[in-house]
């Protein structure tokens, strides 16, 4: 579903790790409440979210003290692809995502944790790669089509990946430009705002954002 289209490489220990770990992944197609799946859905990935904003916080903290080094200042030019290497830049990239957005995503992406990609291979943000045995081919794969689901070794690194997809990948140079507007004039950074730059996100465009602002607004996630 998602237009995420940068390649990772599932090497065999990734895919041994993502096996194993797939133990421990919560089977919430066994949870026939809905309610109930839904709060289970949540608790499972709100902290691994929270614990990545954290990350992101401190790295933010430490770019406006002028308290990285030029190598470490290099490598997050190069891992962000800024064109620029102001502070500025820097941290327009290098910034939150609002958990209720990530959640909203997650939902919708891995059917509230029920898709066999994000059980058994810990993408729970329906997100592609293109080299040949990169992840796991999809069953209903056009003859012509390349892409695969990329495999993660564990949720915590999917929601890692995402989040510094969404800061990085030009496709979501909108969202970045509303969160850095707000930011600068004193709003409160919420998921249904940047939602509105998801529209790249899936083949569907704006419609894909009102999906995301429903699950939001219905689970009253902000």
């Amino acid at each position: 579903m998602t237009l995420l289209v940068i390649p990772t490489q599932a090497n065999g220990f990734w895919r041994l790790e993502s096996w194993i770990n797939s133990f421990k992944t919560p089977d919430f197609s066994q949870i026939k409440e809905t309610k109930q799946r839904k709060i289970a859905f949540f608790n499972y990935l709100l902290p691994m979210i929270e614990k990545e904003n954290k990350k992101i916080k401190l790295l933010r903290v430490s770019i406006k003290n002028n308290q990285l080094n030029e190598t470490q200042i290099n490598k997050l030019i190069k891992k962000y692809r800024l064109k620029k290497s102001t502070k500025k830049a820097l941290l327009n990239a290098i910034d939150i995502i609002p958990s209720s957005m990530v959640l909203a995503q997650a939902a919708i992406e891995s059917n509230w944790g029920r898709s066999r990609f994000s059980k058994h291979w810990h993408n729970y943000f329906g997100i592609w790669c293109f080299k040949l045995d990169c992840g796991v081919a999809p069953k209903e794969r056009s003859e012509n089509a390349t892409h695969e689901i990329a495999i993660f070794p564990s949720a915590s690194k999917s929601v890692e990946y995402y989040m510094l997809n969404i800061n990085r990948h030009f496709a979501y140079t909108l969202l970045r430009k509303i969160r850095q507007y707000r930011r600068d004039n004193h709003l409160p950074i919420t998921g249904i705002d940047l939602s509105e730059g998801l529209v790249n996100y899936a083949e569907i465009g704006f419609d894909y954002v009102k999906q995301v602002q429903s699950i939001i607004k219905y689970n009253k996630l902000e």
